[in-house]
């Protein structure tokens, strides 16, 4: 695959204008007055002539909550004059759908999965990781009135996962290994995290593995509880991170170098006041954003409250490169992967958190 992007496709096109379209709806976020200035209005559509904001893809899910934060922030800022808007959010419906748009260049950045990334670079697409966008909120559901309340009452039961790229099926290898088992002793399927609530709900499966709010979904509902939670198992774990191509890069740096600094920024923003989480809910739900339930997202950030964090987004290598690790030996890489070739971490050295004030 030739590493520049190729010409804009139809969707990319769309997402080009969605974009365009939040930047002049940003009053509808709480982030503007309700009138702009004419002055003002030139500016950024002067801007947006010269610089198109790149788009960022993500899911709607609490584990990239500091990308709306980041976006909304930037976007605030344009609307008052401060800045340009150098970067929007589009949302995406599944993981596949974000990798081929990030592989083909119709995004130059986005969300991801950390072993997912790892796998493209070693198959020498252009991507690197740049920052990472949480700690912590994966969950592992069974139903309220079941009997499971180990993992060896799972043995032979239908366990659902995202992606054999998420690090939710390495969570779940790990939750069972600590019982001595092997994922062989459980029958893993791959689903939709937006469908599990309901497949558990149905009996369809026994139990389930995914990041928030789809536990929280089903455990708000009262059929459901947590078998387990990486806040007391894996504190320090870490699925979605921001990712771009190799272009941007060496185009844009200032760019990118934005793009970190305000995502560093709202994650220690998320974890700064209750007040922020609340103000944080009102904007995700919103349909330019995940378009959920607040109420849901509200479970998420309350119970407890540390179920997902993101005041905390250091690189670390060794964390990288056990993740890889676990990776190879669950078959989803290959084989080992350095870590220079899928992280650049650059911009992290020198990041200053942006000031979000939303």
């Amino acid at each position: 695959m030739e590493s520049g992007a190729p010409s804009e496709s139809a969707s990319a096109k769309r997402r080009r204008k969605k974009l365009n379209r939040r930047m002049m709806l940003a009053g509808a976020l709480g982030v503007g007055a309700l009138a702009i200035g004419s002055g003002v209005q030139r500016r950024i559509a002067a801007s947006r002539v010269e610089a198109p904001p790149v788009t960022v893809g993500g899911l709607a899910v609490t584990c990239n909550l500091t990308l709306p934060v980041a976006c909304a922030a930037a976007a605030q800022n344009a609307v008052k004059g401060d800045e340009p808007l150098t970067f929007g959010y589009s949302r995406y419906t599944g993981w596949p759908e974000v990798k081929e748009s990030l592989m083909s260049g119709s995004i130059q950045a986005a969300y991801m999965l950390a072993p997912l990334v790892m796998d493209l670079a070693d198959k020498d697409v252009p991507v690197k990781i740049v920052s990472i966008g949480h700690r912590s909120g994966a969950v592992i559901m069974v139903r309220t009135d079941s009997p499971y309340r180990s993992f060896r009452d799972l043995t032979g039961k239908r366990v659902a996962i995202p992606s054999r790229f998420a690090v939710d099926f390495l969570f779940l290898r790990r939750m069972l290994a600590s019982e001595g088992m092997t994922v062989d002793q459980v029958e893993v399927v791959e689903m939709a995290p937006a469908d599990m609530p309901a497949a558990l709900y149905v009996n369809g499966v026994d139990a389930y593995c995914t990041g928030e709010p789809f536990g929280a979904a089903a455990q708000s509902a009262g059929y459901a509880r947590p078998l387990s939670m990486t806040r007391d198992e894996w504190p320090r774990y870490m699925c979605c991170v921001l990712t771009v191509r190799e272009e941007l890069i060496a185009s844009n740096r200032p760019l990118v170098q934005t793009l970190v600094d305000h995502v560093l920024g709202a994650g220690l923003w998320l974890d700064q006041r209750p007040e922020h989480r609340e103000r944080a809910i009102q904007i995700a739900a919103t349909p330019e954003y995940f378009n959920q339930d607040p109420n849901i997202l509200r479970f998420v950030m309350t119970n407890p409250s540390d179920r997902v964090t993101y005041g905390d987004l250091r690189m670390v290598p060794q964390e990288f490169e056990d993740m890889m690790q676990m990776s190879v030996e669950a078959g989803t890489l290959r084989r080992p992967v350095a870590y220079e070739k899928y992280v650049d971490s650059s911009f992290a050295r020198v990041a200053r958190p942006a000031p979000i004030l939303l």
